[in-house]
């Protein structure tokens, strides 16, 4: 293993050579959002002197150890509000202008991190020549408490997460070249709260132009809230913490404000219709972008509908049987009458919406009929909005569906949250991707791997991942999976319930 350096806007840094590529880890792309910053939009990035280590990832942003997060193999670093980093991964600082994919992480807004193994950008950067940045942003309550109604200065509270992803944007757009990158060929991807960010930052003002594709995995643009709602949980989050005002805010600890976050989100999760009763599964977030107005101005769908972001090539998808993943931490046990009570709360239409859902799945449970309508109104159905909008103005777009199923934890999780993800990145044999896999990885997954990799890397490249883009009369979307094929509109009945409803 030996050491590179380069020297950037900001100072000089020295990284680490392994496996074929050039690392540079934990470099700061934004000022510290610590003491009177705290809750504002981020601020330029500070020089430093010498030269600074960039072998070792920088601190994750304030959250609770834990979770789903801690199943994906997430390294055990420190949290802070100083969290503001981004990582590196290249196969050379030379003059190349390869390509740039730029990874923004998951965690429903509140948990996660750069340097979970999964995201690491080795196999794509040596197996695409492609250059593979990832970063932290400011997660929970501050990233994202909407305090705009109660100080104008804070206007930006309510996207102050998305602001980071667009200040290490920019960042990329002013270094990436001495990293062998062009500024001119960025494609941002991400998956669940970060493929949510991506598709709002289709609508973001401050985001246009700093990236020219994007690939949405399993999230899509219905997690917003209005300013009301967003008042809604920063009344209860400013309760639960104990203050009153914006100087209790700024004098709490950062470790007290993620207890208070964890304490609403628990509530939220019991009971979403704390939020005035929400049209969707996806609302059933406590801390996620606000439509403030001004840094978003409109409903992120709206927008994309009108044209925002039309001429940005865009892959997006799901997995088969993303709630599964969720569905592990929760007691289940749902009966036939309690299924139907609940289908005719969300649909008006308990029986109809049961039948569909059943024809193609015979002799399931309750339960699982009820895994497949929330994988729905979660995650399928808003992408395929999404998609729909995209549609309407005529903006090049992809569709997937990632179907393989995992023989872990007993088999029940199947196509699950998540499982994408080692697949895109390539590393089925990294850490935390074993417990996931079930077992040892067959050729045929290693196919798969490759299969995944290869669509990315092409729409990275070109904007295009090899399959016919959407449209409204077929609908084609690929499949992956052991075999693959392209499908016309699948599991079109249970597409067609959610007409009106989401």
């Amino acid at each position: 293993m030996s050491s590179t350096s380069v020297t950037i806007t900001q100072g000089s840094l020295q990284g680490l050579e392994r496996d074929g590529v050039v690392q540079f880890r934990g470099i700061p792309y934004a000022a510290p959002p610590v003491g009177e910053r705290r809750f504002l939009a981020p601020a330029a990035p500070e020089p430093w002197g010498g030269v600074r280590d960039a072998t070792t990832f920088g601190s994750m942003s304030v959250q609770e150890s834990g979770g789903i997060t801690a199943l994906l193999g997430d390294a055990a670093l420190d949290s802070s509000e100083d969290c503001l980093f981004l990582n590196v991964t290249t196969p050379a600082c030379d003059d190349a202008a390869r390509p740039v994919m730029v990874w923004i992480h998951g965690g429903a807004f509140t948990n996660g991190s750069s340097s979970t193994p999964w995201y690491d950008g080795t196999s794509l950067a040596t197996r695409g020549d492609v250059v593979v940045v990832s970063l932290n942003y400011r997660l929970g309550a501050l990233g994202f408490l909407w305090l705009g109604d109660l100080d104008d200065r804070y206007r930006s509270s309510g996207v102050n997460g998305l602001l980071d992803q667009v200040a290490a944007l920019a960042w990329v757009r002013d270094n990436i070249s001495t990293f062998g990158g062009d500024p001119n060929n960025v494609t941002i991807f991400g998956e669940s709260a970060g493929a949510m960010s991506i598709s709002t930052l289709l609508a973001l003002p401050a985001a246009s132009g700093l990236f020219q594709k994007a690939i949405a995995q399993s999230g899509a643009a219905h997690n917003v809230f209005t300013p009301a709602m967003g008042a809604a949980m920063t009344e209860d989050f400013m309760e639960k913490l104990g203050v009153a005002d914006i100087d209790g805010l700024l004098r709490a600890s950062a470790e007290d404000i993620a207890k208070a976050a964890t304490k609403v989100e628990a509530k939220l999760f019991d009971d979403p219709s704390g939020l005035g009763g929400p049209t969707s599964f996806a609302l059933a977030m406590a801390f996620q972008p606000v439509i403030d107005g001004t840094y978003l101005p409109q409903e992120p769908l709206v927008a994309v509908a009108n044209g925002d972001a039309v001429d940005v090539p865009f892959l997006t998808g799901t997995n088969l049987n993303e709630w599964n993943l969720f569905a592990l931490m929760s007691p289940g046990g749902l009966d036939d009458s309690l299924l139907l009570e609940r289908l005719e709360g969300l649909f008006g239409s308990g029986h109809r919406v049961r039948d569909v859902y059943a024809s193609d799945r015979p002799d399931v449970s309750a339960d699982e009929l009820w895994n497949a309508v929330l994988t729905d109104g979660s995650f399928r159905i808003p992408a395929i909005r999404l998609v729909e909008a995209r549609g309407a103005a005529k903006s090049p777009t992809w569709q997937y569906l990632f179907t393989w199923g995992t023989p872990a934890f007993g088999g029940v999780v199947k196509s699950c949250h998540a499982l994408e993800i080692p697949f895109v990145f390539g590393v089925l044999d990294n850490q935390g991707a074993e417990l996931f896999l079930g077992g040892p990885v067959s050729d045929d997954l290693w196919e798969l791997s490759a299969a995944m990799q290869e669509a990315w890397l092409s729409f990275a490249r070109n904007g295009d991942p090899g399959w016919q883009a959407w449209n409204s009369e077929s609908r084609p979307t690929q499949r992956f999976d052991v075999v693959r094929e392209v499908l016309s509109d699948p599991m079109s009945a249970e597409r067609g319930v959610w007409e009106g409803v989401l």
